[in-house]
């Protein structure tokens, strides 16, 4: 098939990379005349493990191209939207522009062929609401549908070819419905084969699918965090605590590691516009709970800074510290709303002397930051450093040799603030290893 992807930011690059791995004809459309030149080039404007690979294997074979004409986009058959939903200035609500300019820009390109009318498939994160109002924008010109995106940074390749579940959210009109069903169940025909779970729901229930499962995950999230709080003040073991009650399968282990908090791009400004979205709706205190989810997630960056200043036992101006990790999570270079680069951040406020080092982020710091001493390397971050803080669970620094590093730094303390470090052997080494919600 013939496909449009309108935005080729993190989501957009990967899912047009991917489907024209998968053998559709795909043109990815983007205003960054800069980002479209480095995509045509082959290389990613952002680090995604895999995706360069299948960025240039579906260049290499002819069916991939990106451009900044929205009239090259005229001939799809399925027009993907893929564009930001940051949050706006001064508000908890979603931005919307992007969205809208997008739509805008695409309708008078909207052709039908002999199959159909074209179809266009909304997959950027919006507040309920959002689709139907899109689909009056767009009319009789074509048929829209809500294809929501559920990836995972650092594993965004799989999720698109390997999802564990499709959601379509269709027009009312059973015909527009059969319109759009069969368009992305023909895009999507390989994946179905496997037997992928194929779900269809109405334009809000496929809007709040999204929401609703990035606000479950920042809710438990912040509620390990808020055992860990507990743990800390009465001697116990949050990491234990976690293991026993994840063993229940109502519970499950995932997403119950203790720590300094969820970033990135997604589950902050996301509960932030749903809670918003909710008040637009008169449902306010449907979603209150969000605001102590978010408050949690807060806390934890100041609690570390807190740690910090006591072990430096409230000396702070001029101290050397080392924070290892800058991106919200490992496997990416995203330091959108980053935990890491906030705790960071504080204390260099406080006068300390930050170095910061990040596998992937580095470069994106040296850009953006140029006020961070950022390093290329452990070793080099943590040389005389009198505390060293582990931020993003990188492999590399979980890896890293207690008794190697020890004769590197100042002092022997060290602040796991992610909880993945082998306590014992760091004690065994000489190293004050402080966990939070570890004894």
């Amino acid at each position: 098939m013939k496909l449009s992807v309108i935005g080729c930011g993190y989501l957009g690059a990967v899912h047009a990379s991917c489907m024209a791995d998968l053998g559709h004809e795909v043109v990815g459309i983007d205003v960054d005349a800069a980002k479209v030149a480095q995509l045509n080039a082959g290389e990613p404007p952002f680090h995604e493990p895999g995706l360069g690979e299948v960025l240039r294997r579906a260049l290499d074979s002819g069916r991939l191209r990106f451009s900044t004409d929205m009239a090259d986009a005229a001939s799809a058959r399925v027009h993907f939207v893929g564009v930001g939903t940051p949050q706006q200035q001064g508000s908890y609500a979603a931005d919307l522009t992007y969205v809208d300019a997008a739509i805008d820009a695409l309708v008078p390109h909207l052709h039908a062929g002999s199959d159909g009318p074209a179809v266009v498939a909304g997959k950027s994160t919006v507040p309920v609401g959002t689709a139907a109002r899109l689909a009056e924008k767009i009319g009789d010109a074509g048929v829209l549908a809500w294809n929501p995106e559920f990836l995972r940074e650092g594993f965004a390749v799989q999720d698109t070819v390997a999802p564990d579940r499709l959601v379509y959210g269709l027009p009312g009109d059973d015909a527009k419905a059969a319109v759009a069903r069969d368009a992305l169940d023909a895009v999507y025909a390989s994946i179905l084969e496997r037997g992928t779970p194929r779900l269809t729901a109405d334009y809000a229930s496929a809007e709040l699918v999204k929401v609703a499962a990035n606000s479950f995950l920042a809710t438990k999230i912040s509620f390990i965090n808020a055992m860990a709080e507990m743990c800390e003040v009465t001697g116990a073991d949050v990491s234990f605590l976690a293991e026993a009650i994840g063993h229940d399968d109502r519970i499950g282990k995932k997403f119950l590691k203790a720590g300094i908090g969820f970033g990135g791009g997604c589950l902050p400004k996301d509960i932030r516009a749903f809670m918003a979205r909710a008040g637009e709706l008169g449902a306010e205190q449907s979603l209150t709970f969000l605001r102590e989810v978010d408050s949690i997630n807060l806390r934890r960056r100041q609690h570390v800074v807190n740690l910090t200043v006591h072990a430096l036992e409230g000396r702070v101006p001029g101290k050397p510290v080392a924070v290892l990790g800058a991106a919200f999570k490992p496997h990416s270079d995203d330091i959108r709303d980053s935990p890491a680069l906030d705790v960071a951040s504080r204390l260099s406020g406080l006068g300390a002397k930050v170095r910061i080092v990040d596998p992937a982020a580095g470069p994106v710091l040296r850009r953006v930051r140029p006020d961070l001493d950022v390093r290329d390397s452990a070793h080099d971050a943590v040389a005389g450093a009198h505390v060293v803080l582990l931020l993003t669970e990188w492999p590399e620094f979980r890896d890293l040799d207690p008794v190697e590093l020890g004769e590197s730094v100042e002092h022997r303390t060290i602040i796991d603030g992610r909880n993945v470090l082998d306590s014992a052997a760091w004690r065994a080494a000489g190293w004050t290893y402080i966990g939070l919600g570890r004894p």
